[in-house]
């Protein structure tokens, strides 16, 4: 017999549920709030200074909170109503009027074409059903000259890590995705049609209680992370440099993409 709830909900309704209860923590959280991607993108903003940038996949607002005193405009998109809620309570408390919001899938973007000069993702393509898919619309929304900015965990290129890193995520999260690797989300963005300006790696610390307690993971997922940590390969344990408390880090990525 299946187990109870099994089958009843899809993917989308699957990643609202896991994260619109925690929409609070998500705006509240350090790991989302602060980061050199963030001051990275600031840089580009300022220089830029679109007209409209699409914030894809918002989560807690903070891609929306770093571009809007440089953009015109700034669309926070996401599934989560309730996350959508909260980014807009807190850029009223942060009085950043120009922030609106709007829900929905990254599959099917409800924009005209042309409607961005600009587009960044943050810590959201992960969650996404159809990659392939999702990019095709950013590079529809996106103007001629537009840019699209990709900021994500990505997966070691080497099969075990992969697999260990995909395997603690959705024991934290069963909504998760997939995390790709570098050279996965070069030839996703080509084949969308971007051209890839710049990349930037970089390494994110994970403190292991509040990375679980953030999503509220289950106390059997817990243990079972913990038990793969305590069983992984020391090549493993040395490249997501495994601490006593469980804490580890791991590889993100940020992609500056133009149409090609």
């Amino acid at each position: 017999m299946a187990a109870e709830g099994a089958g009843v909900r899809s993917h989308e309704a699957h990643v609202v549920e896991m994260f619109g209860p925690q929409a609070a923590a998500y705006v509240a959280s350090a790991v989302h709030a602060r980061g050199a991607d963030l001051d990275a993108l600031k840089s580009l903003v300022e220089e830029a200074r679109p007209a409209r940038l699409l914030d894809l996949g918002c989560g807690g607002g903070h891609v929306s909170f770093t571009a809007a005193p440089f953009a015109g405009e700034v669309v926070a998109y996401d599934l989560s109503e309730d996350m959508l809620g909260a980014v807009a309570a807190e850029a009223k408390t942060r009085g950043l009027a120009n922030i609106a919001t709007r829900q929905g899938v990254a599959e099917r973007l409800p924009f005209a074409d042309g409607s961005f000069d600009m587009v960044a993702s943050r810590y959201s393509a992960h969650h996404w059903r159809d990659v392939p898919q999702a990019l095709a619309e950013v590079r529809r929304v996106v103007k001629a000259g537009g840019q699209f900015v990709m900021m994500d965990v990505i997966a070691p290129e080497w099969p075990v890590a992969d697999t260990f890193l995909q395997t603690v995520e959705l024991l934290r999260d069963p909504s998760h995705g997939r995390d790709y690797s570098a050279s996965e989300w070069t030839r996703l963005a080509e084949e969308a049609g971007f051209r890839v300006v710049r990349t930037a790696h970089r390494r994110l610390r994970l403190e292991f209680a509040s990375w679980v307690a953030r999503i509220r993971t289950q106390e059997l997922h817990v243990a079972a992370i913990r038990s793969l940590m305590a069983g992984a390969s020391a090549d493993v344990a040395a490249h997501f440099e495994f601490e006593a408390d469980g804490s580890f880090s791991i590889d993100t990525l940020t992609m500056e993409l133009e149409t090609a």
